[in-house]
């Protein structure tokens, strides 16, 4: 639009920067340059004695330029002196009129006048005036150059083919019309405040808007476009009537023309939409899947490296929860034969027992050899009645908070383990708050919807445990969960607390989790599956002591293959007022009921040399025998489900006196 305005690189440098000018821009200097030159600093008498030869200079260099109506030089007080189109000129003064005064005010920049009425020629143009100063900035007088706005017109009538949807427009930066198409009357009055205008207002240099025209109501897009660094605008708009008509009649055309083809296009969509959905949850079933196996090949990975170090300390535990065994039987013996002066000694020895026998529950924990007694559990309930034993752990700097949502659903689990864990975690938050802080609990529920490592997609409840104390560094973190690992002084940890925290989610099917910054604490978070399903909820108690009656004077065989173990067994049989027969393998076991031996309980240790274990000799007992009555002691969990299977009572190492008379004084066969 704007290459109709091409007039000289001096006043419309904006108009040749665009290609493909109607017009070619002249090779010859600016016009600037050349009225410039032409007048020096010759000042009004000047000009005035040399008006022949100027007027002959001006007029040849406005003969170039159609668009031109005239170049007028103006003096001080804004009289005519010299003109490309009258010689001589007339006596005129354009002393009073808005572009006079606003060249001279602007000077050296050129202004650009609204559209008026010429008084050296009649006609209806705009001008832009250049001030001239001399080198001192003393004022000459200006020097005028009338555009016809016709000139545009008809230029943008040509461009457009007359389009009458079309609006070209050249503007002051004001927002002022200088020319237009379609053409408008000149006006006087200040342009109205449009978002066009107040963007023309801000110097932008281009944009696009949609806009109702305040001149003739029609709504357009109007792009614009500033011309150079003159504070010049040109402008063109579209009516979006035109628009949407033209859109109607070229869709109905293109509609008619692709019916066939888009029915046919709109079902290969529709079946790739399809395919592509499929594909996709196949994505996200393969992508759960490889979580699935990467969380798998870890914990395979981990349980790999864990393998020996379980196996050892399992072995280890075993042997010596059978040590224990041999300590509190004869404890149990010592006490009740009233030794005299060792009461002390003996109460000491049993505290120590306790201890060790703790020990070796976290060992078989860390492990996965522990006999668990899953129950489901109430948490809301469970939990605050939790609070004294936790508070037991931290110190009187230490402030305690419970948060626990009642509608917290329930999980399967093993209480005591499950206790014993939020103690762990307890004391190391009390480790790493010496001088005091807060340890919080919260309860919730939670939904993975998206599978996780070591975690699938579930309902979960998530207990949080947090400290705000020193904090772990990355590689501690990383190898927090470790057996034997601990960040304490020596001798100060065993390394067992956290390996039981998630050996004992993840034995109830769900796992745990840590984040710990340097200086800002750290939070274990413990993920147990929620429990669905309808069994009775078993309230978790603390047993009360209850008298049992003395056992009847019964023939005890007892299948044991630790000769210390077995002894204290019998003695403490024997103290109960029953017969003891010891047996080293369930093999001499069962060869002696094969002869025809007789007894009232068989009591079998599992793990035995020979061809059967305790398993193996109570599935025969029950083929053959099924009156006989038959308990099993054991400390691996392995074996205390498998032994659950076949319906037999089971003890886990290391047992009390009472709970072994307990089980002979009850009637009857007892399932697990």
């Amino acid at each position: 639009m704007s290459q109709a305005l091409s007039v000289s690189e001096s006043s419309f440098t904006w108009l040749a920067a665009h290609n493909n000018s109607p017009i070619d821009s002249p090779d010859d200097p600016e016009i600037e340059t050349r009225i410039l030159d032409l007048l020096g600093d010759s000042d009004d008498l000047k000009i005035r004695a040399d008006e022949g030869r100027v007027h002959s200079r001006l007029n040849a260099i406005a003969g170039d330029y159609p668009q031109l109506a005239a170049i007028s030089v103006f003096g001080t007080n804004g009289d005519l002196l010299a003109s490309s189109r009258f010689f001589p000129a007339p006596q005129i003064s354009v002393a009073g009129r808005e572009d006079f005064r606003a060249a001279r005010a602007s000077a050296p920049k050129p202004y650009f006048s609204l559209p008026l009425s010429g008084k050296v020629m009649q006609s209806d143009v705009f001008t832009t005036n250049m001030a001239r100063v001399t080198k001192e900035g003393d004022f000459l007088g200006v020097v005028s150059i009338a555009l016809r706005r016709q000139y545009f017109s008809e230029f943008y009538r040509d461009l457009t083919a007359s389009d009458p949807a079309l609006l070209i427009g050249l503007y002051r930066q004001d927002g002022n019309i200088l020319a237009r198409l379609p053409d408008i009357s000149a006006s006087d009055n200040p342009a109205p405040k449009t978002p066009f205008t107040t963007a023309l207002a801000h110097a932008v240099r281009a944009g696009r808007l949609d806009i109702i025209s305040t001149i003739d109501g029609v709504e357009r897009i109007l792009s614009f476009r500033r011309v150079g660094d003159y504070p010049l605008y040109v402008a063109s708009g579209y009516a979006t009537t035109a628009i949407l008509k033209e859109w109607r009649s070229h869709f109905v055309v293109l509609a008619t023309l692709s019916l066939v083809p888009c029915v046919g296009l709109w079902s290969l969509i529709l079946f790739s939409l399809r395919q592509l959905r499929t594909e996709q949850a196949a994505w996200e079933h393969w992508r759960d899947e490889w979580i699935k196996r990467e969380s798998a090949e870890a914990s395979s990975r981990q349980l790999r490296r864990m393998g020996a170090l379980g196996n050892l300390v399992a072995s280890v535990a075993h042997d010596f929860n059978n040590l224990l065994m041999v300590v509190s039987a004869n404890m149990e013996l010592a006490t009740r034969k009233n030794c005299t002066n060792v009461h002390r000694e003996v109460a000491a020895v049993k505290r120590a027992t306790v201890g060790a026998e703790g020990l070796a529950r976290r060992m078989m924990s860390v492990a996965r050899k522990q006999p668990l007694k899953l129950q489901i559990l109430d948490l809301p309930a469970w939990l605050p009645s939790a609070t004294s034993i936790i508070q037991t752990a931290l110190t009187e700097k230490i402030e305690f908070r419970l948060q626990v949502a009642p509608d917290t659903w329930h999980v399967k689990v093993d209480v005591i383990e499950l206790e014993s864990a939020i103690m762990n975690i307890a004391v190391n938050a009390r480790d790493a708050m010496p001088d005091g802080g807060v340890f919080s609990v919260q309860c919730r529920n939670i939904s993975i919807t998206r599978a996780e490592k070591a975690l699938p997609v579930g309902e979960y409840v998530m207990i949080a445990l947090s400290d705000n104390g020193h904090g772990m560094s990355p590689s501690a973190k990383q190898h927090a969960f470790e057996p034997l690992f601990t960040t304490k002084a020596h001798g100060a940890g065993t390394g067992l607390g956290l390996a039981q925290v998630i050996a004992t989610c993840e034995q109830s099917g769900g796992t745990a989790k840590l984040e710990s910054e340097l200086g800002e604490g750290t939070t274990l978070f413990l993920y147990l599956p929620r429990y669905s399903g309808a069994e009775a909820i078993e309230e978790p108690q603390q047993p009360e002591p209850t008298p049992v009656a003395a056992p009847a004077s019964d023939h005890v065989l007892i299948v044991e293959d630790n000769e210390e173990v077995a002894a204290g067994l019998c003695a403490v049989l024997e103290v109960l007022g029953c017969t003891a027969h010891h047996a080293p393998t369930a093999d001499e076991a069962l060869g002696l009921l094969v002869g025809g031996a007789t007894f009232d309980f068989i009591l079998s240790d599992v793990q035995m040399p020979g061809k059967l274990s305790g398993i193996d000799l109570a599935e025969q007992v029950r083929t053959r025998w099924p009156a006989q009555k038959f308990a099993l002691m054991t400390g691996y969990a392995d074996e205390l489900e498998r032994a659950k299977l076949g319906g037999v009572v089971i003890l886990a190492k290391p047992f009390n006196i009472d709970e072994l008379r307990a089980l002979l004084s009850s009637s009857g066969r007892v399932t697990a």
